[in-house]
This record gives structure tokens, C-alpha cells and sequence, in this order.
């Protein structure tokens, strides 16, 4: 049985994405990985990120919604980091020769307008620091095989990062009522998911509130201009070779990809 400690948790997780190998979770072999411990290593590997010439622009929540908590079988959603590198452009397909086994799912997106510092965070003061959304999708990806993992490995891993599309518009946060925002998923011209906006946490903006102020627990605050994924608006789809998944959104328009070849 491996010894793992947090600098060789830290490193494998790395590797895996590099070589798009999955692994059994960590906690199956060492049960003291804990949430805690899984933010150190997060923050850990985006200090490597940064040091390869990433930049940081802003953060993501993950697990935000009933329909994801019960799939994963994780109960509390978490915060994860967004890098450039991490940005798909729109109309790019699925990168599959960088991911493992790519999902997706709808997300409101918003645009910082001003730096929000935990803790006592609430939903109106996060909606007031709200500049700009626009509604788009994460592609989720694991390290994990099957997306088996715990609270403390998931967060380790970046909480399933892959990479992100922002919508084609964003609109002034003003216009939109977020928590009534629609939004359904297609997957080859099958309907997979419907969703609203207060399928995330009750509202976008409490998903906001949690990540400001879960990062002021680590001395941290989300800052203006950074990019903040609240959640996914329903479950994951698969996104294999060949597939195509469109998000149609009721006011914040639609976007689709396409699996590749």
C-alpha cells in the first residue's frame, strides 16, 4: 500500500492529468485526506500551474446542485481554481487529447465587479459585487476512475477541473434574474436536463456568498474582474468522440460543442 502524504498526492494528481491516467481514489488508501487537507494540495498544484505561466482568473464551485451531490455521492458543494489554460474558446470541440473522461454541465457565469472578502458573505452582498453573467458550460473532467472519489480527494483535485465556455453575451447582472434562469441540456438532440437557477444553492448568488467566504477561511477573497463558475444548473452529460451537446439557456442564449473526431 502506497504512503501519501500531501506533497505526493499533490504530484500524482499532476501526472494524471498530464498523461490522462485515472486512479483509484487516494482516501482508499489513505482515509485522512479530509477536506482540509484536499485545499492544501489544491492550492499546492495551482502554485505550479502559475509557475508554468498560468494565470489565475478565477474560481469555480462544484457539487452546487441536488442532481450532482447524489450522483458523486458528496454532500457539500466546494471551491476550486479557474487558470487561463483552463478557458475553451467557443466553437473549439471537446479537447479530448488533454481530458479523461469528459462531462457537461450548464453553468451561470458571472463577472466580478468589485473584490468580495469573506467571511459574512451574504447573497445580496455578493450580488451586489456582481458585474456581468452570461450562462455556459464546465467540462468537467476526474482523475478518479468512474468519478469515484470522497470530499477530501475531490477537492484535491481541483474539484474535477477541465475546462470551461463562457457564453457568446454577457449581460449587466441587473437585467437577469438569475435564480429563474432555465436552462436544458441536449445531448445529440435528446433532451438529457432541464434546470433553474435556484437549483444552484437556492440562488447563484448564495453559491457566490459560499465560495467567498470558504476562501476567507484560507485568508483568501474572490477578486474584481475574476471569472466565478457557480455550479452546474443540473447534472453532467458525457461528452464522448463524435457526440454533440447543446445548452440552451432561457434568456442567456445558447452554446453547443461538439465531441471531436
Amino acid at each position: 500500500m502506497a504512503q501519501w502524504d500531501e506533497k505526493s498526492v499533490a504530484a500524482e494528481l499532476l501526472a494524471c492529468e498530464a498523461e490522462r491516467r485515472d486512479r483509484e481514489p487516494f482516501t482508499d488508501e489513505w482515509p485522512e485526506l479530509d477536506v482540509d487537507t484536499g485545499y492544501r494540495i489544491q492550492d499546492a498544484n495551482l502554485q505550479v500551474r502559475l509557475a508554468r505561466g498560468e494565470k489565475l482568473v478565477g474560481v469555480k464551485l462544484g457539487l452546487t446542485s441536488e442532481a450532482k451531490q447524489k450522483r458523486m455521492g458528496v454532500y457539500a458543494p466546494f471551491v476550486a481554481w479557474l487558470t487561463d489554460a483552463m478557458l475553451l474558446e467557443a466553437g473549439k470541440p471537446v479537447p479530448q487529447d488533454k481530458l479523461i473522461h469528459p462531462r457537461i454541465e450548464p453553468e451561470i457565469i458571472f463577472i466580478m465587479k468589485d473584490r468580495l472578502e469573506g467571511p459574512g458573505v451574504t447573497r445580496e452582498s455578493a450580488m451586489a459585487a456582481v458585474d456581468k453573467v452570461s450562462g455556459g458550460f464546465e467540462i468537467i473532467d476526474s482523475r478518479y476512475k468512474n468519478f469515484r472519489f470522497r470530499a477530501g480527494d475531490v477537492v484535491a483535485d481541483n474539484a474535477s477541473s477541465g475546462a470551461w465556455v463562457n457564453g457568446s453575451e454577457w449581460k449587466d447582472i441587473a437585467d437577469v434574474d438569475v435564480a429563474a434562469e432555465k436552462v436544458e441540456v441536449y445531448s445529440d438532440g435528446e433532451l438529457q436536463h432541464t434546470g433553474v437557477g435556484t437549483d444552484v444553492q437556492g440562488h447563484p448568488g448564495e453559491a457566490l456568498a459560499l465560495a467567498a467566504n470558504d476562501l476567507a477561511r484560507r485568508g483568501l477573497a474572490i477578486e474584481a474582474g475574476w471569472i466565478v463558475l457557480t455550479g452546474g444548473t443540473t447534472d453532467a452529460v458525457f461528452a464522448p468522440r463524435g457526440s454533440k451537446t447543446e445548452v440552451k439557456f432561457s434568456t442567456l442564449g445558447s452554446l453547443s460543442i461538439d465531441g471531436g473526431e
